[in-house]
């Protein structure tokens, strides 16, 4: 292979790359966590698609890219139709499923998702919860994620319940992150670069020896220095 062929193919990746970082992006926050059945199936074919011309050097650039488009088209398609056609949500995307009901396991409904009572027990510790008696509704979600409802008796108490007004911390703002400044997390924190100063030196401490220092908005700071190698 002759270096015009590397040369081609490396800028066919590098196109190729970027044009699914923006399908993906396009595509939106969601589909990185939780893939619902049109999504999947756009996840599994966009690899390959993607690869057409750069495993065959010899075809142009547009038979990686056309299908690619035209895939993604086609599931932004199918996400304005879930939106706007119940039916077709239902159909596309099924529905919730209930596996448990008033402390018991819905055993049809096991059998119909093909849900297994180990799975079922994995999911359910997964959320510090061992026994399903407990358990008022367990959901499993059209994208495969279960969520548990539990008995007011078996919740955990919150501060509201007891009377308590817990001192909020308000929203963490990283300022230093492994030795660097974050410069434009300044503002957002309230503080400024003197600050920053003042507080490393009243921590006696370089700049380069701080892993993490995060301000909270109410005024809290956590700070970890870097582990010594």
């Amino acid at each position: 292979m002759g270096m015009k062929e590397l040369l081609s193919i490396s800028v066919k990746t590098v196109v190729v790359f970027a044009s699914l970082l923006l399908c993906m992006r396009v595509l939106g926050k969601r589909q990185l966590g939780e893939l619902e059945l049109s999504e999947l199936v756009v996840s599994v074919l966009a690899a390959d698609l993607a690869a057409v011309p750069l495993q065959a050097p010899e075809l142009p650039l547009r038979f990686g890219l056309v299908p690619l488009a035209v895939l993604f088209l086609c599931e932004m398609l199918v996400s304005v139709l879930t939106m706007k056609s119940i039916a077709a949500r239902r159909w596309l995307c099924g529905k919730p499923c209930f596996l448990i009901r008033d402390g018991v396991i819905c055993q049809a409904e096991m059998r119909r998702c093909r849900f297994t009572v180990d799975e079922l027990t994995e999911e359910l510790r997964s959320k510090d919860v061992s026994d399903p008696a407990t358990v008022r509704y367990a959901v499993l979600e059209t994208d495969g994620t279960l969520n548990v409802v539990l008995y007011p008796e078996h919740r955990p108490v919150s501060a509201g319940q007891l009377g308590l007004v817990p001192e909020d911390e308000g929203y963490p703002v990283v300022l230093i992150e492994d030795g660097a400044v974050k410069k434009e997390n300044l503002r957002p924190a309230g503080v400024d670069e003197a600050w920053l100063k003042a507080e490393l030196r009243r921590r006696r401490c370089r700049l380069r020896q701080v892993y993490a220092l995060i301000r909270f908005t109410s005024g809290k700071v956590y700070f970890a220095l870097k582990d010594k190698r």
